[in-house]
């Protein structure tokens, strides 16, 4: 059994009746919508024409909302409704992420996920969906799509379809009849005409004046109608990002210089700094949900296919080693059996440490691998990007550590400097070859790309995120050897660490799915 829908385009009269039924049945409040319908307009003065595309959850086969969401509460029942369970949802926001069509949204009243469920509760009694029911031209069909006497069957044998995105592998289960590709295309947000914009959106292209109208038309497809939805992750996800590049960062700088050899009393401190920083990250993480009091359930209800759950488990194992390593740090105090059995007890601790400092910090770039909805997230250098950044923060804590009197040898400070000016200069490097040199995955990919290097980030990215972030830093290292000149490079590499990673999480966000 394999529930899906197929839309007539052909029938489809722009009504609006599906959405109402949808919004009745479901209770769905205003400001979202589970299902709407979508008005494309192309072509010339006089020879314009105007599509409509009911627009919803695809109830994908490969659905990558209920791979990512860490608690199950986005699953997959056996008959391929993809359904929802806002009682387990911890409202984590990565399934908006996920989607490539922008059809969950965060209901405002139980501040969790939500979306079209193909009315289960109808199903599970005999009944059709409330949309399928109030269609005034039977525009919209369901039922089981492997069953040979069905409608929906029948219908798929007797007309091509098209479903929208077939190359993100999600096996959509929404077939359009004579479906417009304008429309089932991802269009750019200027060129909506009559939705809604929030405040700082730009205006829709305008013609110049020396054009003729004609001229401007012909060229262009304008959406007249089409749900918004916001941008989800803010500052919080960029933050947490580089509390838990220091944190693991530092862990790991420790048994790259000194090996297994148990390092000067002075750096326990800095166990101490990765502690904290790992507290401040879990601070971040758990004040991002729309249910904070639930984050309890990504340990007691796990699904283990997402990476937010194994990145909570490996954050939460690092912690502990990073706390044992701070107990081992207090030999000096303790009987010398005991100080004996932390000399063996250190090397061994390391051994794991190091591995475990290094996947802590790039189990986010897996984690954005999977949300299939942004496609700038998705390239290779992601998992290098990250262990890259991650030794860079620790070697500009250290650094900073040292300049400002917590004592950590000369030796490693000198090789903590070293390494801040390397990796700051390789990081300037991958962020040029990801920017320009290698090619993105798809338009959309594209289009946020853009936005970036020429748009509305645009001077946020060059002037916060590579002069003042990355040029500065090391002209003032190679030309400064003051502690004042190491302070204030390692503060504005932080910084422009920080406005990189804010741009990346966000620019993607702003391109619709939709």
């Amino acid at each position: 059994m394999k529930y899906g829908f197929v839309v007539d385009n052909r029938k489809c009269i722009g009504c609006h009746a599906c959405s109402v039924a949808c919004k009745s049945e479901n209770d769905v409040p205003l400001g979202v919508d589970r299902t709407w319908v979508k008005y494309t307009e192309q072509g010339a003065y006089p020879h314009v024409n105007r599509t409509f595309q009911v627009t919803r959850c695809n109830h994908c086969d490969n659905p990558p909302c209920v791979t990512i969401c860490p608690v199950s509460a986005m699953y997959q029942r056996e008959d391929g409704i993809v359904e929802f369970d806002n009682q387990h949802c911890i409202g984590c926001k990565a399934c908006l992420q996920a989607c490539p069509y922008d059809a969950i949204y965060m209901d405002p009243e139980t501040n969790t996920a939500a979306k079209c469920h193909y009315c289960a509760h109808r199903i599970d009694v005999g009944l059709e969906p409330a949309c399928v029911v109030v269609c005034p031209e039977h525009a919209i069909l369901s039922g089981d799509m492997e069953d040979p006497k069905s409608e929906i069957h029948q219908a798929l044998g007797k007309h091509g379809t098209t479903v929208r995105k077939p190359e993100q592998g999600t096996l959509p289960k929404l077939h359009y009849i004579d479906g417009d590709d304008a429309a089932q295309s991802t269009m750019n947000p200027q060129q909506l005409m009559f939705t809604d914009k929030k405040k700082g959106a730009s205006r829709p292209p305008q013609p110049k004046p020396d054009q003729k109208r004609t001229q401007v038309a012909a060229q262009m497809v304008q959406v007249g109608y089409n749900a918004q939805h916001q941008t989800h992750w803010g500052w919080q996800v960029p933050g947490y990002i580089l509390t838990k590049d220091i944190a693991t960062g530092i862990m790991a700088m420790i048994p790259l210089f000194f090996g297994w050899r148990q390092p000067p009393q002075g750096l326990m401190w800095h166990g101490a700094i990765s502690l904290l920083m790992l507290g401040l990250t879990a601070a971040l993480l758990i004040g991002d949900l729309k249910q904070p009091k639930r984050f309890y359930y990504l340990l007691v209800r796990p699904q283990w296919k997402s990476w937010l759950t194994r990145g909570t488990f490996l954050i939460l194992g690092f912690s502990l080693m990073v706390s044992a390593s701070l107990l081992i740090g207090l030999v000096d105090f303790l009987p010398s059996w005991k100080n004996s059995l932390a000399t063996w007890l250190y090397p061994v601790l390391m051994i794991f440490t190091f591995p475990t400092a290094i996947l802590t910090s790039i189990y986010t770039a897996f984690l954005l691998g999977q949300a299939e909805g942004r496609d700038l997230w998705q390239h290779s250098l992601l998992p290098v990007q990250f262990a890259i950044r991650s030794l860079l923060c620790g070697s500009i804590v250290l650094c900073l550590s040292h300049e400002i009197g917590i004592p950590v040898g000369a030796d490693f400070a000198h090789f903590a400097k070293e390494l801040f000016g390397i990796l700051l200069g390789i990081n300037l490097a991958i962020i040029i070859l990801a920017e320009f040199a290698m090619k993105h995955a798809s338009h959309i990919a594209a289009q946020a790309a853009d936005d970036i290097i020429k748009g509305s980030f645009a001077k946020l990215f060059w002037f916060g995120g590579m002069v003042c972030g990355h040029l500065f830093p090391l002209i003032l290292l190679l030309f400064s050897s003051s502690s004042l000149g190491v302070i204030a490079s390692g503060v504005m590499a932080l910084s422009g660490i920080f406005i990189l990673e804010y741009i990346f999480i966000l620019a993607p966000q702003k391109i619709p799915n939709s």
